[in-house]
């Protein structure tokens, strides 16, 4: 279950920062900025649904599963 978490995470942030990249620098209009928005608190509602005992070892695998679906991506 951790693993969808993180997956779903990692897709909701890079969603969230690439609506904001495509409005500022291809000049997309500014309602991309809405989606964007939401994928970014459904970015971090994801995290909080890690337990907190783990926390430390959460946010590494977290971040083990950003650099993965940032490559996947491109």
């Amino acid at each position: 279950m951790a693993f969808l978490i993180y997956a779903g995470a990692a897709l909701a942030e890079i969603a969230g920062c690439f609506s904001f990249w495509a409005w500022l620098r291809l000049g997309k209009s500014h309602l991309w900025l809405v989606p964007g928005m939401g994928a970014l608190a459904l970015f971090a509602y994801l995290l909080t649904l890690v337990p907190m005992d783990a926390a430390g070892r959460a946010y590494a695998a977290y971040g083990g599963v950003y650099i993965v679906a940032s490559i996947l991506w491109l």
